[in-house]
């Protein structure tokens, strides 16, 4: 790496000055910032939705301003009364206090699928845990992250933040930005967005926290409410027109019920392709040469997609279902692709289902989501013990049960880890707990163990480990 740039440096010395102005806060202050600037995104939810439908040419406005409202009202609900400065536990018992420090300055990638509602969720959690932060935003959805970015610095400003707490990078070379992550004064790298930014973010050398591939497969179990969860699937997979990461990718269906819940599907505005079809979808919405979905379909409405396919589907039409024999790279339509587009597949019975979601989850998904329409407990249970999964999701519309708050209580979050699987130090959703450097205090305490520590019994090799249990009592 080059030597970093007047633009580097001017970025990274402001973001170091306040961080260390805002270490010195304490709980009553940072939570007086946190609320202010959760009010402040709250109150902007419809603005900022439309700035990011009409700049990005991505997904649906009125879907936009659900997902800020998760990124701001959610999210600040989980986060509120977290402890995260000073001591946050104190355990008499053991003698051992926790005690929450910053990590200091954090860069945040940004996607253009969820550009202003992810920009708002890592400032909320960088701020509550007084790490000034960066803002990185995908070139399609500048201006929109720009004003994002300013509506919560005066709001923070206005409740007495340190300045340079909030800092949008205007985006210099790539040169500047590579510089940026790999630099020594910067603490962590929150990344969002698709495989390559991660993955420049984990190559770094600066800690990250990053995500995976979506790739999501559903099963429909026999014993589930089939028009309830052909409700439930639509309900997700348009939601935005596709361009959450958790949204549904494939339809793994019983074959006792399959034709009523395809009859579901079509009857709620769903388009079944024929094999012609399938293959014109499959050049339009997959690169082949890349072996990734094109940037073309991303967010973009059913009847669009058919459009750019040459395909005449129904108005109206919701969903572009493509049924399928197999997974792979010969079957693009079994790859994640963030559009109303989707695979079915038709299975005899459980243990078919399974080894076929499990093939899907490798298939560009490992760590992150799967889902279960089913009423059968013990068919569920086992269904998720085989999964490779952060989140397992039971008739829970996927995409918006994976960021967690609406439908379940996972914890709310636009950055859903996919563990060692999927690349990633976490399978949580990630949010403000996960920006703190928890110091442990532990005080000298008197036990029976300190008395035993240096005996001889240690050095007898006629005493096994059972005869030492019981002198000592271990289990007690």
């Amino acid at each position: 790496m080059g030597e970093a740039s007047e633009l580097v440096n001017d970025i990274l010395n402001r973001a170091l000055a306040s961080a260390a102005i805002f270490s010195q806060l304490n709980q009553k202050q940072t939570d007086k910032i946190v609320n202010a600037v959760y009010e402040a995104g709250l109150n902007n939810r419809i603005k900022l939705a439309k700035m990011a439908a009409e700049e990005t040419g991505i997904g649906k406005w009125e879907d936009k301003v659900i997902k800020n409202v998760v990124a701001t009202q959610y999210v600040y609900e989980s986060i509120r009364n977290q402890k995260t400065a000073g001591i946050i536990s104190e355990d008499f018992e053991s003698g051992i206090s926790e005690i929450a420090q910053p990590i200091g300055p954090i860069l945040a990638i940004i996607p253009c699928t969820n550009p202003t509602s992810t920009v708002m969720f890592k400032v909320l959690i960088a701020l509550k845990t007084r790490n000034p932060i960066i803002i990185s935003a995908h070139h399609r959805a500048l201006e929109c992250c720009r004003e994002a970015v300013k509506i919560c610095y005066e709001a923070a400003l206005e409740a007495d933040a340190p300045e340079d707490c909030i800092i949008f990078f205007d985006r210099g070379s790539r040169e500047d930005t590579r510089n940026l992550m790999s630099d020594k004064r910067l603490a962590l790298i929150l990344a969002t967005g698709g495989e390559s930014v991660v993955k420049a973010a984990y190559s770094s050398g600066t800690p990250a926290l990053g995500v995976g591939s979506g790739n999501v497969p559903v099963y429909i179990e026999k014993t589930a409410d089939i028009p309830f969860a052909a409700e439930q699937i639509l309900i997700s997979k348009t939601f935005d027109n596709g361009t959450i990461c958790a949204s549904e990718q494939s339809l793994v269906v019983e074959r006792k019920v399959s034709e009523l819940f395809k009859n579901e599907l079509i009857s709620r505005g769903a388009y079944f392709l024929s094999d012609d079809e399938i293959t014109a979808v499959e050049n339009i919405a997959f690169n082949k040469e890349k072996l990734t979905m094109t940037a073309e379909v991303v967010g973009q409405s059913a009847v669009r997609v058919a459009e750019m396919a040459g395909l005449k589907v129904p108005p109206g039409t919701r969903l572009l279902v493509g049924p399928l024999k197999n997974v792979g790279y010969e079957y693009p339509l079994s790859c994640e692709i963030l559009a109303p587009i989707i695979a079915f597949y038709t299975v005899d019975g459980f243990e078919d289902a399974v080894k076929l979601c499990i093939d899907l989850n490798f298939h560009g998904g490992i760590g992150h989501t799967v889902s279960i329409y089913s009423n059968d407990e013990e068919k569920i249970k086992q269904f998720a013990m085989t999964m490779n999964a952060g989140r397992i999701l039971v008739n829970t519309p996927s995409s918006q049960g994976a960021v967690g708050g609406i439908y379940n209580k996972l914890t709310p979050s636009l950055t859903l880890g996919c563990g060692t699987g999927g690349k990633n130090i976490t399978m949580d959703n990630v949010s403000a707990r996960h920006l703190l450097n928890i110091q442990r205090l532990a005080r000298r305490k008197i036990n029976e163990r300190m008395e035993h520590f240096n005996s001889s019994l240690y050095f007898n090799e006629n005493i096994d480990a059972k005869e030492i249990e019981r002198l000592f009592n271990i289990n007690h």
